[in-house]
């Protein structure tokens, strides 16, 4: 295998970083994981999964707000138990005793939690966005809690993550997710629950980093992924054998060295495995094993997405689809809370050279394709970009999107409009093309006032054509007179498009093609 990172394991490190997934870290008898701690958020109305580890064989009490539970730690120290649902509330104490030792977690509350994860839009924090020092210094907020989860990728899955959870203040806040934080910030001021926000996230990373396997295994046009993770793993254990004998080699004349008071050998250097990376990952599951594992199944609402920004340079298109449905799958069946909401960002236009050609418009038709996974949402902001920045620094309104479909979807707002236009259909008509939409609120509008903007219509030749447009009711018409006979209408589709359809509610068009050519 081809040399994909630069860290060197060294052998004396190697059986603990690329031991069993879940042995017991080394530490207190009875230990958590830290995704458990101190002013942490518990999910309300789900039973909570609680773990962690103790000697073998050790019997550990949990108990929370009157209800208390037994486990036993079985032969690798491992211990699981389950909480009943309890309603939003709080604060508390949980307590976890055991022969050998004990815990107390303390101002822990029962609400709401979100993971909040993609690459550097999401991880983008609150200090830097736009007025993100009026924000910062607004955000005492002591419902809403906060966990920035330690930046890290590893060839397997992970027992623990580092990180802590903190009381959202002028403090803890500045270097959460922006994004993150105004989703939370809204959903705690209208449901009055405590809010917990969990950010895992990683700037410039490929969406196939934070899969699990078993999204993959999920997903057969992704198959090739699946082959190429299996033959990583079979490439890496071939090297160890001979490995294994230079390092006893080197142990046993290290030995010899010592007891005659010789040179004591250079160590051999220990084989690095090809789905691992320190400092930035690249690989299939990298980020799963590092970021998400260790918290899995630890309760949630649900998830927050915003990435896709490297997988436009990567020219997946269409393929980002599939790649969307092994994460959301993989998540969900790796939690086992069954298809929890999923609400992801459609990624800002944007101009200069960073995209090539059409990669972004194909990268947005696969996004609009993902809302085919069953509870998912997707929030258009196409109108708040920086055609000059891929980070544009308006993350008060991303948020602010993607809580309406948690509120109208999740929690049942019924009042809340929570997508723009959707488009559903095209039909001809006296020599124009009429299209139809989904999610148009109060009705369609026009961003600003005047004419339409970013239509282009074309006939069988392909040649796509600027064209004007005007709203009819939920419909817009589309026509050109270079376009006598109409075959195909395409909106928005230019990396540097902002265009100006809208609902009267003022959320923005997502852009589409009515073709697949």
């Amino acid at each position: 295998m081809r040399k994909i990172f630069s860290l060197i394991v060294l052998a004396l490190g190697a059986a603990l970083i690329f031991g069993p997934a879940q042995a017991r870290p080394t530490g207190p008898e009875v230990r958590m994981p830290r995704v458990f701690g101190d002013h942490m958020v518990l999910q309300r109305g789900k039973p909570l999964v609680v773990w962690g580890w103790a000697a073998p064989g050790e019997k550990v009490t949990v108990a929370l707000n009157g209800n208390k539970k037994e486990a036993a730690a079985d032969a690798t120290g491992r211990w699981t138990t389950v909480l009943p649902v309890m309603a939003a509330g709080g604060p508390f104490e949980m307590t976890v005793a055991g022969r050998t030792g004990g815990l107390a977690f303390k101002d822990v509350l029962v609400g709401d939690v979100w993971l909040c994860s993609g690459q550097s839009n999401m991880e983008w924090p609150l200090r830097a966005a736009e007025n993100g020092a009026d924000a910062v210094k607004a955000a005492n907020h002591p419902l809403i809690r906060l966990l920035n989860v330690e930046q890290k990728a590893s060839p397997q899955p992970l027992p623990d993550i580092g990180g802590a959870w903190a009381v959202c203040s002028p403090e803890s806040a500045g270097d959460f997710s922006a994004v993150g934080y105004f989703f939370g910030r809204n959903l705690q001021a209208d449901l009055h629950v405590p809010i917990g926000l969990i950010n895992s996230s990683w700037g410039g990373t490929l969406i196939e980093t934070w899969t699990p396997p078993a999204g993959f295994e999920m997903t057969p046009a992704l198959s090739g992924i699946v082959r190429d993770l299996a033959m990583a793993d079979e490439d890496y254990r071939g090297l160890l054998p001979g490995k294994l004998a230079e390092m006893e080699a080197w142990i046993a004349s290290v030995r010899k060295a010592l007891e005659r008071g010789g040179a004591i050998p250079l160590q051999p250097g220990w084989p690095e495995h090809p789905i691992y990376g320190q400092g930035f990952p690249e690989k299939p599951t990298s980020l799963y094993n590092g970021m998400i594992h260790p918290f899995v199944p630890f309760a949630l609402r649900g998830a927050i997405w915003y990435q896709g920004e490297s997988n436009v340079i990567t020219k997946d298109g269409m393929l980002y689809y599939e790649k969307m449905k092994a994460l959301v799958n993989g998540w969900r069946k790796l939690w086992g809370q069954g298809d929890f909401p999923f609400y992801f960002v459609e990624i800002a236009p944007l101009g200069g050279p960073t995209y090539e050609d059409d990669e972004l418009p194909k990268l947005w038709d696969a996004q609009r394709a993902s809302l085919a996974i069953p509870n998912t949402g997707m929030a258009v902001v196409n109108d708040v970009g920086n055609l000059e920045d891929i980070h544009p620094w308006n993350k008060l309104t991303v948020g602010n999107r993607l809580a309406l479909w948690a509120l109208a979807k999740e929690y049942g707002r019924k009042d809340v409009v929570f997508s723009g236009p959707l488009y559903r259909s095209m039909g001809i008509q006296d020599g124009k093309a009429v299209i139809s939409f989904d999610d148009t609120g109060g009705g369609l509008d026009v961003r600003g006032g005047g004419e339409l903007t970013w239509f282009e219509i074309a006939g069988e030749d392909r040649v796509f054509k600027k064209a004007a447009a005007r709203i009819e009711g939920d419909t817009v018409v589309v026509w050109s007179e270079a376009v006598p006979a109409p075959a195909a209408v395409r909106f928005g589709w230019n990396k540097k498009a902002e265009p100006n359809l809208m609902n009267k509610e003022g959320l923005p068009a997502s852009p589409f093609r009515t073709d697949s050519w």
